[in-house]
């Protein structure tokens, strides 16, 4: 891609996602002018009650729903490059499985009324997934030097995964028909309505891991040619695994811990960008990043209008739109592999 392209990919995904983010704030059971969104948000017109919607409902929803995209479709595009495979996803080592296990104990338990409890009860149990299967994932390699194994790691994360599901079954089976409504409707995903100091730790985690990422882009790059090649261009293999994977874990669990499990972002925007910047990690998480943030705020906004005054769940929204493009790239990878001609036998 030559760097003019580039930008102006950049410029009109930076573009997408300020549009999105207008549409975001005006659109909904009262609808707000663009413009005066835009007044309202330069502290340009005393809009009243207008003004009390867009900046103590919507705005901090939005910028919610901007910093939860940005995270899942980051994250995704780092566990695909580490895993060298186009199905990876940031739920891949059963931090949503752990998130909602501990959620739903918060919720069975009444501790959900409690300041910060649901996103604390939701972070420990994707931190204690993770743990475990970082602490199985090792394997002793001569020397007794220990190293993570792809295949190990993922065996334990979907081995996990069905065992914290299990136990959010069993949560969901006992639960009272309000606690039952609460646990779905937070495994379903959900922007909710957020309080601007829910918004703080998410964007320090947000800003620092995506500084991190980008650092280490070009050494990601190196990875996807192999560890061997990759050893050889000066970049040891399992000390970038380690960091990365603690990094992108740290991010998903905050983003799963505040808006629950929202399926497909993290999964179809990287797959989508690879197609437009190409595989360049240092191009390609950054457009990542700015097509998820837009994509999710989108989706929101049609979860929270579509049947109003009731809201619909956004994960539901995700997977409507997620689910046939990701078929569809998958029938494109696949035809791409066969000649055109057909395979002879």
């Amino acid at each position: 891609m030559s760097r003019f392209r580039g930008k102006r990919t950049f410029l009109i995904l930076l573009l997408v996602l300020i549009g999105a983010l207008l549409i975001g704030v005006a659109v909904g059971p009262v609808p707000i002018p663009p413009v005066e969104s835009l007044k309202i948000l330069l502290g340009l017109s005393d809009g009243g009650v207008q003004e009390r919607i867009l900046l103590d409902v919507r705005l901090p929803r939005v910028l919610l729903g901007l910093l939860v995209g940005w995270v899942l479709s980051i994250s995704g595009g780092v566990m695909q490059g580490l895993f060298r495979n186009p199905l990876a996803d940031p739920y891949l080592l059963g931090i949503a499985s752990g998130a909602s296990a501990g959620a739903a104990a918060t919720i069975a338990l009444n501790l959900d009324a409690l300041p910060f409890a649901l996103p604390a009860g939701a972070f420990l149990g994707a931190w204690l997934v993770v743990f475990i299967v970082y602490r199985m994932g090792n394997s002793a390699s001569a020397g007794h030097i220990f190293r993570f194994d792809n295949y190990s790691l993922i065996l334990t994360g979907v081995a996990l995964a069905a065992l914290f599901s299990a136990v959010t079954s069993f949560f969901i089976f006992t639960a009272q028909s309000e606690d039952l409504r609460k646990i779905i409707f937070w495994l379903m995903g959900g922007l909710g309505a957020p309080r601007w100091p829910y918004l703080m730790p998410l964007v320090s985690v947000a800003a620092l891991g995506t500084l991190v990422l980008l650092v280490f882009s070009r050494d990601l790059n190196a990875l996807a040619l192999g560890e061997p090649m990759a050893r050889h261009l000066g970049v040891n293999p399992q000390t970038l695994k380690k960091g990365l994977l603690f990094i992108v874990t740290l991010m998903t669990a905050s983003a799963v811990a505040v808006a629950g499990t929202i399926g497909f972002v993290g999964l179809i925007i990287p797959h989508a960008m690879r197609l437009i910047v190409g595989p360049d990690h240092r191009r390609l998480l950054w457009a990542s990043a700015l097509a998820g943030a837009a994509f999710l705020i989108l989706c929101d906004t049609a979860a929270r209008t579509a049947l109003a005054p009731a809201e619909l769940p956004v994960g539901i929204i995700t997977a409507l739109w997620g689910a046939p493009f990701f078929l569809y790239l998958l029938n494109r990878s696949r035809r791409a592999m066969i000649p055109q001609g057909g395979v002879s036998l």
